[in-house]
């Protein structure tokens, strides 16, 4: 899978530079099922994507639900194994990032994210 460059260009905070892209169906449908705790400067995008569970999933983590314009639409800090989002219709892609990275970044509703090849 390709890696990813995630930045909050709206408080100049970096979300992660060891992002994978999961933009098509195998890793979309594993996500981070089965994959070791992510860890600092590490995560998932998963695109598309209006919404995301974590069943089978052993740690929580933080996911941001991201428009097509790159605006945070949603945020789910600290979700839990089990747990799972809701639907997002205008959302178009989801950014998976260890627990507590949305609160490290100051990440709020609103906050523009942009990505790109490192």
């Amino acid at each position: 899978m390709k890696r990813v460059r995630v930045t909050n260009s709206t408080r100049g905070r970096e979300l992660g530079t060891r992002v994978l892209l999961a933009d098509w169906f195998w890793p979309r449908l594993r996500g981070l099922i089965a994959r070791p705790r992510i860890e600092h400067g590490e995560g998932l995008m998963i695109v598309p994507c209006r919404g995301v569970h974590m069943y089978m999933m052993t740690y929580p983590i933080d996911v941001a639900l991201i428009d097509r314009d790159g605006g945070v639409v949603a945020m789910y800090r600290e979700l839990a194994p089990g747990a799972r989002t809701r639907w997002h219709g205008d959302a178009h892609r989801a950014l998976e990032v260890p627990a507590g990275m949305l609160a490290e970044t100051s990440t709020s509703l609103g906050d523009r994210i942009v990505w790109g090849e490192n």
